[in-house]
């Protein structure tokens, strides 16, 4: 039956391929700063904005710049700042309520991928305002233009701010979601580095290697095309050559911004290209324990490629030169084992952990079903893996064990 799924699986990733080039994929308009909204305020007529962020990016004070020009330009605004480190259902249902009691019409999200998620979640219900969010979730499933959707990010690390898909809890099932439609991109995306000052290490640490996830992932995957190659080679070097900067000094403008722009060309390479098992997995493991999702994608990137073995050892040589940790003298295997020992080396220097504690053995079975239902056979993953196998790396993460 596998070998059937498998056939299954590939017969849909080419077609998707195929229509790579022909699907509304648009990148948002960039601007250096939240003192240049002032002119898209007047470009798109917006009067009345909810502004979808978190209580920490409010008590760091990073809502003032915001502020600062909403007032002045006379756009009245609202803020919602409950948003979950892994947003959920209800957040975007409260968030859909401030949004029509105060007639807005326009969405501004500052903060990490979670305030970003949110906010695409509530312009999705905006669109389809008799839909429940959950029929929503999968590809393509939004289809009207979403009101005037600005994101700013204060981490460099998910590239929400240039992504069609936003991620969701559904707290009462424990398991996470995907909306993945081409309106959820951001019309304007505000990359200003100084607005990642504050970003405390753990979370630089983490967000960058999400970043660094997202590269990898669309660079090993079977739909790339030479622009995605491009960027996330692009993003991996700016990554190695910076996290370790920006993760001791937070306060390193030319390393931040680096960062921030690494962010950015990952989220547009793996958007065309998508993710793979990784993500799946962590996705699985936010739902169920709320786990970050930039923590988990860095355990569990250097097992599932080890796993992946030698049809990815190309690939991942190619990266480990661009990340300056192997040469092309190097074999691809010798490449590719020294791109990983250099991932788990970042993750010790950061203060990552190799293991996941909290995770519950009886657990597993669920989570692996939902790992591979998101799987397969959407994400174009270099090896196809079952169910019993993707069980496998929960174990990995949790004790070490094998099962």
């Amino acid at each position: 039956m596998f070998v059937l799924k498998k056939i299954g699986c590939r017969i849909f990733q080419t077609a998707f391929r195929a229509a790579l080039p022909i699907l509304p994929y648009r990148e948002p308009h960039v601007v250096h700063s939240c003192a240049e909204l002032d002119e898209v305020f007047v470009k798109e007529k917006i009067s009345s904005v909810l502004v979808v962020t978190d209580l920490g990016i409010v008590k760091n004070g990073l809502l003032s710049p915001l502020e600062e020009v909403l007032k002045k330009s006379g756009v009245s605004y609202t803020v919602y700042d409950r948003t979950q480190p892994n947003p959920t259902v209800q957040n975007v249902e409260e968030a859909l309520k401030l949004f029509n009691q105060n007639n807005c019409n326009a969405l501004i999200a500052i903060g990490g991928g979670s305030s970003m998620d949110c906010a695409k979640g509530v312009g999705a219900r905006v669109a389809y305002p008799k839909k429940q969010l959950h029929r929503l979730r999968g590809v393509l499933r939004v289809l009207r233009k979403l009101p005037t959707l600005i994101a700013i990010p204060t981490t460099a690390g998910t590239g929400s701010e240039v992504t069609l898909a936003a991620v969701i809890t559904d707290h009462e099932n424990h398991h996470k979601y995907a909306l993945m439609s081409f309106p959820l991109i951001p019309h304007y995306a505000v990359l200003d580095a100084s607005l990642t000052y504050t970003l405390p290490p753990h979370l630089t640490s983490t967000t960058g290697m999400d970043a660094l996830t997202h590269a990898v992932e669309a660079y090993i995957g079977r739909s790339t095309s030479r622009e995605t190659r491009s960027l996330a080679l692009e993003a991996t070097k700016l990554i190695f050559e910076n996290i370790e900067q920006a993760y001791g000094d937070g306060h390193d403008h030319k390393a931040r911004e680096a960062m921030l722009h690494a962010a950015y060309k990952a989220g547009i390479a793996f958007s065309k290209s998508y993710v793979g098992y990784i993500h799946a997995i962590a996705h699985s493991l936010g739902g169920r324990y709320g786990t970050p999702h930039g923590l988990a994608n860095a355990v569990i990137m250097p097992y599932v490629l080890e796993e992946y073995g030698a049809c990815v050892y190309k690939k991942l040589h190619r990266l480990g030169i661009s990340a300056g940790v192997c040469s092309e003298n190097d074999t691809h295997k010798d490449g590719a084992e020294k791109f990983i020992r250099a991932i788990k080396a970042l993750n010790a220097k950061m203060r990552i952990p190799d293991r996941i504690t909290d995770i519950q053995k009886e657990d597993i079975p669920e989570m692996a079903r939902h790992a591979e239902k998101e799987a397969n056979p959407l994400y174009p993953v270099p090896k196809l893996m079952t169910r019993e196998e993707l069980e496998g790396f929960y174990y990995k993460i949790s004790d070490g064990s094998e099962n």
